[in-house]
């Protein structure tokens, strides 16, 4: 895999700044709200059809796996109606020791392909032992990847969408870039919009009940990343005496409305950044030069804003423009592994040739060689802005917002409130809000927090653990986003004892 595909080989969670959950109004006060209700005897009666339906396994040119077509309602509101079809995949526990069941990943986004996360990672890289004993298995979500994709612009036009200046300097870029979240959600209404207002967690939680059913599991048992942990603790909030061992790594806090959650992000990047920066003064030859990290700091703003006005040649028709080159150093964030490949991409860049910097812009938006994207941000806007209404409704709030931002991260803060306006011109209605998930019944879950973790602040992971009744809190000292499987032996030690034999780390368990 070449190296602009490094963020990808690890396959660990996505989470899309300024689109992680679109949210509610300014403002840092939790709107009261209640959980989802719990599916009724009566709909679970019309249900049976897909609770009890027969998967029928093949071979998907993956050698060791197995893939099949789940089918499950299109609105749970009327099981009756039109149906949807999930991509799952397996591939079965390799011994020895006694077999635990079925072990789903899903690695987040929302809009990561679980399918190929499993087929690509987790089923062949998570630990011997853990593989041993389950079954690794996957379905992609309602509207992600190989199940009934959201679809929303060509190539061409998402070359354009992720060019448009995200930092605008007065009402004609304003208008330009209100007008790009326009054709976006318009696009989106036009290629997918039967299944546009099918696509909430709440939704792909019931899905995983059915495949929970349908794999003969009397319990779920689990391991999600980012976007993952929301989705896992939805379903123990759903189903709270199905729910086995969960294990929620990179925490979101359900409990935060978005513009607050975008907010945290940004000083999560923030945080990881300087962690970058503290880094790349130390190095003989770093792009940002000597001093501080706020030296440093102040020296990437300078840059972006040169690029503002100047983009410079990659070598193709997209020069790096600002919004090119804030999306490369953010991709670069998630994994302290590609710091050095980011240091190259910035002296490059700097010296006058983007092309490695938008190589990791081009990683992150999942965009090949051919000018075809993944449907990962079709998908992610679409989860997003069902899960939750929208951060802010007019650029008006989004101006007023950028101070608040600017302060959370002084690199990307500006950037980062604009775009939070993404959900403002959705074509379908929000059905959720945020929440407190308590999952009272739930057997014990563990929750994972990494403490500069730049796409889910710490402090997530600390308030998601605090308010789920059975949540335990495992603390990985360290960078990158996620923990498990990423490097130290204590996280992995600790989630592969829960995992095999139930038991979950001790209070206040620290790694490194």
């Amino acid at each position: 895999m070449d190296s602009s595909r490094l963020l990808r080989t690890s396959a660990v969670a996505l989470s899309v700044f300024g689109l992680l959950l679109a949210g509610c109004t300014e403002g840092g006060t939790t709107p009261a709200a209640s959980a989802p209700a719990p599916p009724s005897a009566a709909s679970a009666e019309r249900l049976k059809a897909y609770y009890g339906q027969r998967l029928t396994w093949r071979a998907c040119g993956v050698p060791g796996f197995e893939c099949a077509t789940m089918r499950a309602p299109l609105d749970y509101a009327d099981p009756d109606g039109e149906q949807i079809k999930l991509a799952v995949s397996r591939v079965k526990a390799t011994g020895p020791g006694k077999r635990l069941g079925s072990l789903l990943v899903n690695p987040g986004g929302p809009g990561g392909s679980a399918v190929g996360y499993l087929q690509g990672y987790a089923g062949v890289g998570y630990p011997a032992p853990v593989r041993a004993r389950y079954d690794m298995v996957a379905v992609d979500p309602r509207g992600v990847a190989r199940s009934e994709p959201v679809r929303c612009l060509d190539g061409p036009q998402m070359d354009a969408y992720t060019q448009v200046d995200q930092t605008p300097d007065d009402k004609a870029e304003t208008a330009r870039l209100a007008a790009s979240f326009k054709n976006f959600a318009a696009g989106c209404r036009k290629r997918s919009g039967r299944i546009l207002p099918h696509v909430s967690t709440v939704e792909s939680a019931r899905d995983m009940d059915i495949l929970r059913a349908v794999l003969g599991d009397p319990r779920l048992n689990f391991v999600g990343a980012s976007y993952g942990t929301f989705l896992g603790a939805t379903y123990a909030e759903l189903f709270p005496a199905r729910t086995g061992r969960l294990v929620l790594d990179g925490a979101m806090d359900p409990s935060l409305p978005t513009a607050e959650l975008n907010r945290d992000q940004t000083a999560g990047f923030e945080t990881a950044f300087r962690s970058f920066a503290a880094d790349c003064v130390e190095q003989t030859a770093c792009p940002l030069g000597t001093g501080t990290p706020a030296a440093a700091a102040d020296r990437l703003k300078t840059f972006f804003a040169r690029l503002d006005a100047h983009p410079v040649p990659t070598g193709e028709d997209r020069p790096l423009g600002e919004a090119l080159a804030t999306t490369g150093v953010i991709a670069a964030m998630y994994d302290e592994a590609a710091w050095p490949q980011l240091r190259e991409a910035l002296t490059r860049a700097m010296g006058g040739e983007g092309s490695a910097l938008l190589a990791l812009a081009d990683s992150y938006y999942e965009r090949e060689d051919d000018g075809t994207y993944s449907n990962l941000m079709y998908a992610n806007a679409a989860v997003n802005c069902l899960d939750q209404p929208p951060a802010f409704t007019s650029p008006a709030q989004a101006a007023a917002a950028v101070p608040s931002f600017e302060k959370a991260s002084p690199v990307f803060g500006r950037g980062l409130a604009w775009a939070s306006l993404n959900c403002a011109y959705w074509p379908t209605k929000a059905t959720g809000t945020a929440h407190r998930i308590q999952a009272d019944g739930a057997a014990p879950i563990v929750v994972v927090g990494t403490t500069r973790d730049p796409a889910t602040p710490y402090k997530w992971a600390k308030s998601l653990a605090a308010q789920l009744s059975s949540g335990t809190l495992l603390t990985y000292d360290g960078d990158g986003h996620t923990a498990y499987g990423r490097g130290s032996d204590c996280v992995d030690t600790a989630i592969n004892t829960y995992l095999l034999d139930g038991t979950v780390p001790p209070p206040g368990k620290r790694c490194r």
